[in-house]
């Protein structure tokens, strides 16, 4: 952690990563001990996610605890903001699609293709517990990338967008 954080945004954001660290590790009970009584997530590219306590665990057990990423994933962050109640990390993801994603390409066969991916989390935060993730992503670049898009004429990049972001993050730190 960044040593210029206060106390409360060092609490904030360990609440935040023992969360992604439970799903990661593949531990549904950890994941969801992490959040409130009545939490909801949102994929906002592909519209997945759940809107109550049984909504979540059931996505997260169909789709995300234990089946999160290929082995090679990299996340690197590029900016951090606290409030008081949420947080927003902006991030890029690297990964080779050597296995099924479901939650971010639902019924998508791997493609043995790298991804470059930035995404946007927003997560709520009351009484030490998650009350809500929602994640944006590009869902066209990803596909220009897999080669199940064809950006020809269309306002779409592949992994353009996030190594520029990576690119601007090195130059600022």
């Amino acid at each position: 952690m960044d040593e210029t954080m206060t106390e409360f945004e060092k609490e904030m954001l360990s609440i935040l990563e023992a969360h992604v660290e439970a799903e990661v590790q593949g531990n549904l009970e950890l994941t969801m001990k992490t959040m409130t009584p009545s939490p909801h997530l949102l994929n906002i590219a592909n519209m997945m996610g759940g809107d109550d306590y049984d909504g979540v665990k059931k996505f997260y057990k169909d789709h995300l605890v234990g089946k999160f990423f290929p082995p090679d994933v990299k996340f690197n962050r590029i900016s951090l903001t606290i409030g008081k109640a949420q947080i927003v990390e902006e991030l890029v993801i690297t990964f080779t699609h050597t296995q099924m994603v479901e939650w971010l390409l639902p019924k998508i066969e791997p493609t043995n293709k790298k991804l470059k991916i930035a995404l946007v989390v927003v997560a709520g935060i009351e009484d030490k517990k998650i009350t809500h993730e929602h994640i944006y992503w590009d869902q066209a670049s990803v596909l220009v990338q897999l080669g199940l898009l064809n950006p020809e004429g269309l306002p779409v990049v592949g992994s353009q967008g996030a190594e520029k972001l990576m690119s601007i993050a090195s130059i600022n730190n």
